[in-house]
């Protein structure tokens, strides 16, 4: 296909309006965390030092990472396995897994949490009341997402023959599952460990009508009395989670590098 002049100069005017799109917001948050309290002039950085320098704020944010990592190591745990023996031993299981995976995306979150409370004092009681019992609640908050990329990565393998080429040659079901089947689908794993840390850094309805303290939970409560700090954390998750995706970007498409030269 042959690529015009006209077209060079309106595909670039609509990456600059994607740009600006994206980047002037950011732009005016960074300008605004960044101005010193009561319309003085010149720059500050202490809103960027208060998320290190509040215990409270430092240990919101130790928190939600946390939380964002044992949902993706949760959510790995539960659907991939699942999935695969799905596909394997029990085909027509697959559109209730299905249904039962996307179904949290139909229901609102308010009402989720309802159902939740009830539960909660279950896992309260056994567990303790630490805000890391809210990974059971957003492994179930993910779901939707993350079976959509692992499934699309499943459908792009022929899992069925990779299985039995594994078995003929004496494999176990683990072997089958962990170094030939994951080692294939290892983008729709990391879109789907990425979609769900985006996800949990984010969420703040579980967290607030719950009762925990994670970071979307704390600067809502900093926004009152000091915004330019808030505004600093939100600047910082939306960065962290852009460092996250182009990481997982070039881990994946390393890997697809990798498997292209052998």
């Amino acid at each position: 296909m042959r690529v015009t002049g006209g077209f060079r100069v309106l595909r670039a005017l609509a990456l600059i309006a994607f740009a600006a799109y994206f980047f002037v917001p950011m732009l005016a948050m960074f300008d605004f965390s960044t101005q010193v309290r009561g319309s003085a002039p010149g720059r500050t950085w202490d809103n960027w030092r208060f998320m290190v320098s509040d215990e409270d704020f430092r240990s919101a944010i130790v928190t939600s990472l946390l939380l964002a990592l044992f949902t993706v190591v949760l959510m790995v745990v539960l659907l991939v396995p699942t999935m695969v023996w799905t596909r394997l031993r029990v085909p027509q299981a697959r559109r209730l897994i299905e249904f039962l995976c996307l179904l949290p995306l139909t229901i609102p979150a308010l009402v989720i949490v309802v159902g939740f409370s009830n539960v909660f004092s279950w896992v309260t009681l056994l567990l303790g009341d630490s805000a890391l019992t809210l990974t059971f609640a957003y492994v179930v908050l993910v779901l939707p997402y993350a079976y959509r990329s692992i499934d699309a990565a499943l459908s792009a393998i022929d899992v069925t023959t990779l299985a039995e080429a594994a078995r003929s040659l004496g494999a176990g079901w683990a072997t089958v599952i962990l170094r030939v089947i994951v080692p294939n689908i290892t983008g729709g794993v990391l879109g789907a460990a990425f979609i769900s840390v985006a996800l949990v850094l984010g969420e703040f309805t579980f967290a607030s009508l719950l009762h925990f303290d994670t970071m979307p939970v704390a600067m809502a409560s900093i926004y009152k009395s000091n915004g330019p700090a808030a505004m600093a954390g939100a600047l910082a998750t939306m960065a962290l989670t852009t460092f996250l995706l182009l990481g997982f970007t070039f881990l994946s498409r390393n890997r697809h590098q990798q498997g292209a030269g052998r």
